[in-house]
């Protein structure tokens, strides 16, 4: 590269960073499209519309009651994967949808929850009934830009159940041989009459007919709602404030801003000019997530667990500069010129950089295809982040530092050089890493044994055990902040618990205040309480049992979307690394990590809550990229260096990326160490398992994973070398 076109290439950079970072500031237009402001809050940053609904039937069943709120749930998330479905009493389902604003327009596009049946005669449509909503397990409405008739552009694709097939195949033979019409009636109104052409017996068919593609949606979506074991009626509906408030979003924002001046002060220090070049990047890193995020406000609901995707992308973004970085410093260590050191270190941080960033991004697909709520939330930031924070290290990263040299930049002291002289005998400390370990791990299990025999193995919160909601209307209009700071205090006094949750209802004094579930004596109390400090009328004072807004199947789909991610991890690793081994070992690592954060969780009695998914699948993806690059530098070093003793060589392998690991988990801890110091509580309970993870990730990487790695290797070795020299002993003997 020409100076001129150096200096060119780098006032390109600085004019689309300095672009990027208005538009996220600022926005484009007058309604300042990509901008901040139109990132689209999850109700806990945001606020947004809650609907609560009733059964018609006096005494539904529990399992009718649940299986209803479960399709709900997956209802609700075409508003935004973070919503939230819960029971309220024994018969009363809430829904809370964030970012919303107009209740009366959610209410008219979900729709009145109402009874869905399948009927050959319209004018019997109970006596004639063929199937029920209960049959069809989904219904989407779609624009098929092939088709040549204009009857089959718009359709609604139907999933049935098992139950669903076989009865549908019955009904479509018999109305096939006259060509007759098979009714879907909704609350007694037909909504659709199809003309039944040909026995169907399969899963899915399709209703052709709509003259658009809002007509389609407008009947998936009612026979999607008719779909529901309960038949529900609105009891209420309302648009409610953040739970967190104004004060909790400025401090999440100044602490990322805060950390990413530490952490760009951090690069430049250590990495001189290349640092500058990662600094750059990271700018314009942190402007394009705030532009895309605005961008696909419609698809992405940002919420806590999202704020954790985002860091830990972060934190990926700079590791891969820093791997590029130390292995331009090794190059330049071993006597190469500062240009081809340039190329070389990019060439081989390579292979490092997308196998880590690829397993992470294979976790983030998996959880969110198979998760739901806020995990697929947090899947949707990360995968943003990761693909983001690729591109701007190996191409933003590599434009900047190629068009400095280019300047005169082209002195080995402006980047560094390292040689490695010692090794640090990282396997002779195998078995004490080993034992630690699994004492702490061991404690851990003792600890929830423990209290699973006096309550809870964990300290469950309210989003996972449910409680109590009082609604209270105060006097006078209280926003976040104030309900924090005066009445949660007299709350937890009640109490004896600091999980409460407030969430006041716009444009009245009304509060819904949410604790574990009270007694008659605790209710009688906190009703005296609120009228000695705030004059509340006890009248005015209403309260139900809720469930838990994180539900068992909700619960059951994180497990079974991690454990499937980490399947595929192994996979991938196996395919790329051509040894189980390495995908062992991994993996090993993983559980160890989360285990050792559940550990934390038990003995300090940290809250089990709404983030602690999001937290336990940010330390898989963080811990997996950091043993990824250890595990590089070894199949690099089995190549290269044959001749080593593998003791050696894995011990020399670890020590060339110590410094990474190192720098790597310094930068990101540090974004959330500053969370942890400058956000509020509910913001602390969820960066401090985050650090104790991202620690207890680095450890494992590079204390554990290498070792169970070379003892695997050394056994399976042995094995192999012994049935190798049998087969010869058996051999010579032969011939004698």
């Amino acid at each position: 590269m020409s100076k001129k076109k150096g200096i060119f290439s780098l006032i390109a950079v600085l004019a689309v960073t300095a672009l990027i970072l208005y538009t996220a500031i600022f926005g484009i237009g007058e309604d300042a499209s990509g901008s901040m402001a139109d990132i689209n809050l999850g109700l806990d940053l945001r606020g947004g519309v809650s609907i609560t609904y009733e059964a018609v039937e006096e005494n539904p069943s529990e399992q009718s009651m649940e299986d209803t709120k479960d399709k709900l749930q997956d209802r609700v998330e075409n508003y935004s994967t973070e919503s939230q479905v819960y029971m309220e009493g024994s018969n009363r389902i809430t829904i809370d949808i964030p970012g919303a604003t107009d209740a009366n327009e959610i209410l008219k596009e979900l729709g009145q929850p109402g009874t869905l049946i399948f009927c050959t005669d319209a004018n019997d449509p109970e006596g004639t009934m063929v199937m029920d909503g209960n049959d069809i397990q989904n219904a989407q409405g779609y624009m098929n830009s092939q088709a040549t008739d204009s009857r089959d552009r718009y359709i609604v694709q139907l999933t049935l159940t098992e139950n669903g097939r076989q009865k549908f195949a019955a009904v479509t033979e018999e109305l096939a041989e006259t060509q007759g019409i098979l009714y879907i009636v909704y609350d007694g109104e037909i909504v659709s009459a199809p003309r039944c052409e040909q026995k169907i017996d399969s899963e899915t068919c399709e209703i052709n007919g709509m003259s658009s593609l809002e007509e389609a949606n407008q009947l998936a979506s009612t026979i999607r709602i008719g779909a529901l074991p309960v038949e529900l009626k609105e009891l209420r509906s309302s648009v409610v404030g953040a739970k967190l408030g104004e004060e909790a979003v400025q401090t999440s924002l100044l602490a990322g801003v805060i950390g990413l001046v530490i952490v760009i002060v951090f690069m430049v220090v250590l990495y001189r000019m290349p640092g500058v070049a990662a600094s750059i990047a990271l700018i314009l890193y942190t402007g394009m997530i705030i532009v895309l995020l605005g961008a696909f406000n419609q698809e992405i609901t940002l919420t806590l667990p999202g704020i954790a995707g985002i860091i830990l992308s972060i934190g990926m973004a700079v590791d891969a500069n820093v791997i590029i970085f130390t292995r331009i410093r090794e190059e330049i260590g071993m006597g190469r010129n500062v240009s081809t050191a340039i190329n070389t270190g990019f060439s081989k941080a390579l292979s490092a950089i997308i196998d880590g960033n690829v397993t992470t991004l294979i976790a983030a697909a998996v959880l969110y295809v198979m998760g739901s709520g806020t995990v697929r939330g947090f899947a949707q930031t990360l995968a943003l982040g990761i693909v983001l924070s690729m591109f701007t290290a190996l191409f933003v990263t590599r434009t900047i530092i190629k068009a400095l040299y280019a300047m005169g930049m082209q002195d080995e002291k402006f980047y560094g050089k390292v040689i490695h002289k010692k090794t640090i005998n990282f396997l002779g400390k195998k078995m004490f890493c080993f034992a630690l370990s699994g004492l702490i791990i061991l404690i851990g299990i003792g600890t929830m044994v423990y209290n699973g025999v006096r309550g809870d193995a964990l300290n469950y919160s309210l989003d996972f055990k449910g409680g109590t909601s009082t609604s209270v209307t105060f006097n006078e209009n209280y926003t976040i902040d104030q309900l924090n700071d005066e009445v949660k205090p007299v709350v937890a006094e009640v109490t004896k618990d600091n999980d409460i949750q407030m969430t006041p209802v716009q444009n009245s004094n009304e509060v819904n205040i949410k604790t574990r579930e009270l007694t008659q004596e605790e209710r009688e109390e906190l009703y005296q309480k609120l009228q000695e400090n705030f004059g509340v009328d006890e009248t005015l004072i209403t309260y139900d049992n809720i469930g838990a807004t994180v539900s068992g199947e909700m619960q059951k789909s994180a497990v079974r979307a991690a454990v499937i991610a980490a399947i595929f991890m192994l996979i991938y690793v196996w395919f790329r690394f051509k040894d189980i081994k390495f995908a062992s070992s991994a993996v090993l690592a993983l559980i160890h990590d989360v285990m050792i954060v559940v550990t934390c969780y038990a003995v300090f009695r940290w809250s089990v809550g709404n983030t602690f998914i999001a937290c336990i699948l940010t330390i898989v993806g963080y811990s997996i990229n950091a043993t990824i690059v250890i595990f590089d530098r070894i199949r690099e070093n089995l190549k290269e260096k044959k001749q080593m003793e593998l003791a050696e060589l894995v011990n020399t392998s670890i020590s060339q990326t110590l410094t990474r690991s190192i720098n790597t988990s310094v930068t990101t801890v540090i974004m959330v160490i500053v969370l942890y110091i400058v956000g509020v509580e509910s913001i602390r309970e969820f960066a401090l398992p985050l650090i104790v993870g991202l620690v207890a990730g680095t450890y494992s990487s590079v204390c554990l994973t290498g070792a169970m790695w070379y003892m695997m290797k050394v056994k399976f070795a042995g094995k192999k070398d012994n049935k190798s020299n049998k087969k010869k002993l058996e051999k010579k003997t032969a011939k004698a």
